[in-house]
């Protein structure tokens, strides 16, 4: 288990002995799991040590009756993540969760020696997608197996190589999605255009072995020639080429 800093632990006994609340209570205000509180709490009572009395001390003092193993049983102490920063860099096209970790722990190696240890990887994950569910506003769909199938480019192009001529080459690359299942069919076309639009469509059909009954492509132009928030105009070539109805990611959302 890793230990808290002296603030959160000073607010755990506070919570406790002045404002009378319980420990599912305290856990549901801090964050901090039922067993670290109740750990923290023990460690109080078997150093005699009240809250009136912990007011008065600083927090070396407090930490050296709680903690009195330090440096040998104790787990270390971590150095804190900021969350907020995490979140706004992930909205970055290209920026990923190790990227970020990578440069926490730089930066905790860099930063004033005060003997927090970064987290690892895994724990770094595990952290943010905890405060990420707090944070983020989402609504919750159900897929039904082989009802929808979601259709888009990627925002990134990658780039393909002429081997007789060496020329690097973008190219757009092209994803569908089950709802249900998420499974996944991507592939690289040289275009958007609605001839490559139709062909990949109808090759991740082939890949999944199915036809599912609504297609949803996120207002791409092959589809979908005149967006609009309420009344999307999809392409009149399109709805020739495919079994499936389309259906326009924004006018699914406002039916929802």
């Amino acid at each position: 288990m890793d230990r808290h800093t002296m603030r959160r632990i000073r607010e755990i006994l506070c919570l406790h002995h002045e404002c009378r609340l319980t420990q599912r209570q305290i856990s549901a205000s801090t964050g901090v799991s039922k067993g670290a509180i109740g750990d923290y709490l023990r460690r109080a009572r078997e150093a005699e040590l009240t809250w009136e009395q912990a007011k008065l001390l600083d927090d070396a003092e407090v930490e050296a009756r709680l903690f009195r193993l330090l440096g040998r049983n104790e787990p270390p102490r971590r150095a804190p993540i900021d969350f907020g920063w995490v979140h706004r860099e992930l909205r970055k096209v290209g920026v990923t969760l190790q990227q970020l970790w990578l440069e926490y722990r730089g930066a905790t190696a860099a930063g004033p020696q005060t003997g927090a240890a970064p987290y690892s990887y895994s724990q770094f994950c595990d952290l943010y997608a905890v405060f990420r569910a707090k944070v983020d506003v989402t609504m919750r769909q159900v897929h039904l197996a082989g009802e929808k199938v979601f259709i888009d480019y990627s925002g990134k192009r990658p780039s393909i190589c002429d081997q007789a001529t060496g020329e690097v080459i973008a190219v757009e690359l092209f994803v569908a999605v089950l709802g249900a299942s998420n499974y996944t069919f991507a592939e690289a076309t040289r275009t958007q255009t609605l001839p490559d639009f139709c062909a990949s469509t109808v090759r991740a059909f082939e890949f999944f072995g199915c036809t599912p009954k609504i297609a949803v492509p996120d207002q791409l132009r092959s589809a979908v020639s005149g967006p609009d928030r309420y009344d999307p105009e999809i392409n009149p070539c399109a709805p020739q080429k495919f079994h499936p109805r389309l259906v326009p990611e924004m006018d699914l959302r406002e039916s929802l």
